[in-house]
């Protein structure tokens, strides 16, 4: 399993940002392998993560190959003030069960 987290710091939004984003859910949603997704925000700092779970690097692959995440990738600095990606393989997944996970099923305890 991996993960794709997309951290950034917000700017200003508009009604094309959101429609963007939003087709970029559907898109990734609709990938076999997809698995999942949270969001963070940290008051702190006032960054925001995104992190999208998947069953493979080719599930994950389908999803930056895609256009419109091309598209996005392209127009982010008319709505950002700056991003990080971190791609990384899920080495353990585990807990108590007591809040749902988009791991959950596939955890190994």
């Amino acid at each position: 399993m991996f993960t794709s987290t997309f951290t950034f710091a917000a700017g200003d939004y508009d009604a094309e940002f959101h429609a963007l984003d939003d087709r970029i859910a559907q898109v990734a949603r609709a990938i076999p392998g997809y698995l999942g997704e949270e969001a963070w925000e940290n008051a702190n700092t006032g960054l925001i993560s995104n992190v999208y779970y998947w069953d493979s690097m080719e599930a994950l692959q389908q999803l930056m190959s895609h256009p419109t995440h091309r598209e996005a990738k392209q127009a982010q600095a008319r709505w950002l003030k700056g991003y990080q990606v971190v791609i990384a393989e899920v080495v353990r997944s585990y807990g108590d069960g007591g809040i749902p996970h988009p791991l959950r099923d596939a955890r190994a305890d």
